[in-house]
């Protein structure tokens, strides 16, 4: 147990100096995925009546969406990206240009929030790690999970990996539940009903998700 601890501690050192002003910064980005959200839309000619009915969600939520009331889900955005024939990507850190992307641990990444839908709770922070990158369809992204969050079970497309840097992660999946510690991972399938949050104070995880 003491030499796991040890490959722990040392396979999440540089990922944790990634995260140590995550909780600090706040950058244009917060409000900006409204805006790409309804840009996206409107280029579609899509209203928000016919996008509320190609996702299911209603129409006042989309519009809070819009106006950044609410900031949406990482599920959430991945519906969003479906109904509105777009890449993931494109809605969570923008349109990028190069065919790869180095991220140095010093670098300052975008950073966005997610609020739940009523009340506008904060249920995590997250940094995407390859913006630039063109047409990704896969997003890297470390994330600062929030306490208890009382939100609804996650169901989307795609796939997920979560492999947990610091802090205690209450993973429920389907009908099962468990403990992450640092050093814990987990591979879904989205489609299964799930949610994930920090069991005191805050927790950061590297989550890559697959949209599918």
């Amino acid at each position: 147990m003491g030499e796991r601890k040890k490959q722990d501690e040392r396979s999440t050192e540089y990922f944790k100096e990634l995260t140590g002003d995550i909780a600090a910064t706040v950058p244009k980005e917060l409000d900006e995925i409204g805006i790409r959200i309804k840009n996206i839309r409107e280029e579609k000619g899509l209203s928000l009546d016919e996008l509320s009915k190609l996702t299911g969600f209603d129409k006042e939520l989309l519009a809070h969406m819009e106006e950044n009331k609410v900031q949406p889900q990482l599920g959430t955005v991945i519906k969003l990206s479906k109904a509105l024939d777009s890449a993931f990507g494109r809605i969570v850190a923008g349109v990028g240009d190069k065919l790869y992307s180095v991220t140095r641990k010093n670098e300052q990444m975008k950073t966005s929030r997610a609020t739940s839908h009523e009340g506008g709770k904060q249920v995590y922070t997250y940094m995407s790690l390859a913006p630039e990158v063109r047409g990704r369809h896969m997003e890297a992204l470390i994330v600062r999970l929030e306490e208890n969050p009382e939100d609804d079970m996650s169901v989307h497309d795609g796939e997920e990996f979560i492999y947990v840097l610091e802090g205690l992660v209450s993973l429920i999946i389907g009908a099962d539940s468990f403990v992450l510690e640092p050093g814990d991972s987990v591979y879904y399938l989205s489609t299964t009903p799930h949610l994930i949050a920090s069991i005191k104070g805050n927790a950061t995880i590297l989550a890559v998700l697959y949209e599918g």
